[in-house]
């Protein structure tokens, strides 16, 4: 078995390993898609690392890369992402080889750590291979009046593009640096590629020169949760104008219930339940560069909800 760096050139082979591993339900396998997540990303392209045997690609495993920033030092990190295993050759650690290849190469390479929010099954492995536990992810989560529960609306791509303020991002990030708490630094070009032009989930979005709103519909079983997964949101004024927003598309869609974190401490709502609700953060330290101790506690990491989950 051969463990190499992937190209341009091996998508195709990619794509029909994660086909033949985790099938066309989980989310969609095309070229466009590989590229939006792993080419066109504008912290850069992602580590995908390929297992290989009689030149047939066997597995895949890929890291996207992403920023956090700390104050006035910024650190190159990777979420652990995409990977699978062709059916025909499972059993043989090629999950744990590739894995252990990618941290080899990213420390080698001066990134700082890895994370992600693996499920109860892939957790033990990641602990495993080093990774830290951090913590459940806090949320707030705010009910909706029952009256509105019954509309059936379908969230649909918007047909404008909203314009992006820039001097709203460069205050937050701003904001942020003065909070001594991990943030992921907000750009016109983050934006745009995590939100507005993401091809995965079609993101309800309203951009003003005051605040920035991202969020989509979340489909459970028995029930619906609008998801917000970015308020940027500078002046305190205007709060309610953003809970006005919230609340017009909560009715809209008839949903059950509003979940958000908003990572500077205000509360957007004053009716809601907080606590450590959502997916477990894992973390682990590349050791290229000195990593603090408050990597290690959750109310360090001054998140959105759409920093840390999976698309």
């Amino acid at each position: 078995m051969k463990i190499r760096e992937a190209n341009h050139t091996d998508i195709p082979g990619i794509l029909e390993v994660l086909k033949a591993s985790l099938g066309e339900t989980s989310s969609k396998k095309t070229r466009d898609i590989w590229s939006f997540k792993h080419i066109e990303n504008p912290f850069g392209e992602s580590l995908v690392l390929l297992a290989e045997e009689n030149d047939d690609i066997i597995g895949v495993r890929a890291f996207m890369r992403w920023q956090w920033q700390l104050e006035e030092n910024v650190f190159s990190a990777f979420r652990a992402v995409d990977t699978a295993t062709h059916p025909a050759h499972q059993g043989k650690g090629i999950f744990k080889r590739l894995t252990l290849k990618a941290l080899e190469l990213g420390k080698e390479r001066g990134d700082h750590f890895v994370f992600n929010t693996p499920n109860e099954q892939s957790k033990p492995g990641y602990l495993k291979m080093g990774w830290k536990e951090v913590d459940k992810l806090h949320t707030q989560i705010i009910p909706v009046f029952p009256f509105f529960w019954n509309s059936n609306s379908i969230q649909k791509d918007p047909k404008n593009k909203p314009n992006l303020n820039i001097n709203l991002l460069e205050l937050w990030n701003s904001k942020l640096k003065n909070t001594s708490n991990l943030f992921t630094p907000k750009t016109k070009d983050y934006l745009n590629w995590r939100y507005i032009n993401n091809p995965l989930q079609a993101y309800r979005v309203e951009s003003t020169k005051n605040y920035f709103l991202a969020a989509y519909v979340k489909q459970h079983k028995t029930f619906k949760e609008l998801r917000i997964s970015e308020l940027i949101l500078v002046d305190p004024e205007y709060i309610k104008a953003c809970q006005l927003v919230i609340k017009k598309w909560a009715k809209h869609y008839g949903v059950h219930f509003i979940s958000l974190n908003f990572p500077v401490g205000q509360n957007i709502f004053k009716l809601k339940a907080s606590g450590n609700f959502g997916p477990v953060l894992t973390f682990k330290n590349l050791e290229s560069c000195r990593i603090d101790n408050k990597f290690h506690n959750i109310e360090n990491w001054a998140y959105s909800l759409g920093d840390l989950e999976l698309f």
